[in-house]
């Protein structure tokens, strides 16, 4: 597709935080019929931020290593 095609569709999160965004501002599905509550859904949010986020952004990708250490 091109981009002007591509702009009428809604993306997948690319990064864990946009991710954690998206579930916060929707998650609805999940609760549904119980299948998760809303508590577990903040909790499991906010431990994926304090516990993985920050984690993850001061590390190099596996793909920066290809870039600049492979040979």
């Amino acid at each position: 597709m091109t981009p002007d095609e591509l702009e009428g569709y809604e993306h997948t999160p690319a990064t864990l935080e946009e991710a954690l965004e998206a579930l916060e501002a929707d998650h609805a599905f999940l609760t549904e019929g119980g299948v998760f509550t809303e508590d577990v859904i903040k909790t499991w949010i906010r431990w994926k931020r304090t516990e993985e986020l920050k984690e993850m952004a001061i590390r190099p990708h596996p793909y920066e290593f290809h870039l600049y250490y492979d040979s």
